[in-house]
């Protein structure tokens, strides 16, 4: 997979940096939205198909990018297929922050030191070419204004925005509930979107150790929560610990 393209995690972690404060929006449900952006990626890439409620590796070959592949080879190596809503669900560490430093790292946004309450340091980070963000929220909003049906890719966007809760982000008020209500219609035209959308609410309303349903009445009418804590890492991509990943990120 070339640099040419960015991955689905970047643009969801993109479409969340608040331009303004440098902070990102829906910071506790971001890091289920970038593991299920993962494996929409690894889809898009013919590396892992759904299989029911669950995801099958197909093509084991590396991607090229290093944090899709180490969710890869954790795919791999679980043997069967894993339930689109355990490994979503799974305890996680700072997946947000892994993206955040490597988008900094990639030179698409820079990362601003400073202090909370004067004491703490946090980091927050701006978007160092807005034409990145504006193209993304463009193809979001032609998609939601003219009702044509989006690329798979921009469906997926779609529905994980909306998954983790960024309707309210990014079309506030009244004015943007029947764009909100679009927003969530999207989920609709991408399969594999729409079940790791589904699995991501379905983590957030408690229903990960729930059997789903079936595709006719899980997740219906399920809201993005927001979790109150994070969890302890185990099973997901980690990266190590150095340069800006040691930094606090300013909620």
């Amino acid at each position: 997979m070339g640099r040419s393209r960015r991955t689905l995690p970047e643009e969801l972690l993109l479409l969340a940096l608040d331009p303004a404060t440098g902070t990102t929006a829906q910071p506790q449900s971001l890091d289920l939205g970038l593991a299920g952006a993962q494996l929409v990626e690894l889809a898009l890439a013919g590396r892992i198909a759904p299989d029911g409620d669950r995801i099958a590796v197909v093509v084991p070959r590396p991607t090229g990018d290093p944090t899709l592949d180490c969710a890869l080879e954790l795919l791999r190596r679980r043997g069967a297929p894993v339930r689109a809503v355990h490994w979503i669900g799974g305890p996680r560490l700072g997946l947000r922050q892994v993206y955040l430093s490597h988008l900094e790292r990639c030179g698409m946004v820079a990362a601003v030191p400073g202090q909370m309450c004067g004491v703490l340091p946090t980091t927050r980070y701006q978007a160092t070419d807005t034409a990145i963000s504006r193209e993304i929220r463009s193809r979001l909003d032609s998609a939601i204004r003219t009702g044509v049906p989006p690329d798979p890719r921009t469906a997926a966007l779609a529905a994980l925005a909306h998954a983790v809760g960024l309707g309210k982000h990014l079309y506030p008020g009244n004015e943007g509930r029947s764009s909100r209500s679009r927003l969530r219609d999207l989920i609709r035209h991408d399969p594999m979107g729409g079940l790791v959308a589904h699995a991501v609410m379905d983590v957030q309303n408690g229903a990960a150790a729930q059997p789903r349903r079936g595709p006719a009445t899980a997740g219906r009418q399920a809201g993005p929560a927001v979790r109150a804590t994070a969890e302890p890492a185990r099973g997901v991509p980690m990266q190590p610990r150095r340069g800006s990943m040691a930094r606090a990120v300013a909620h």
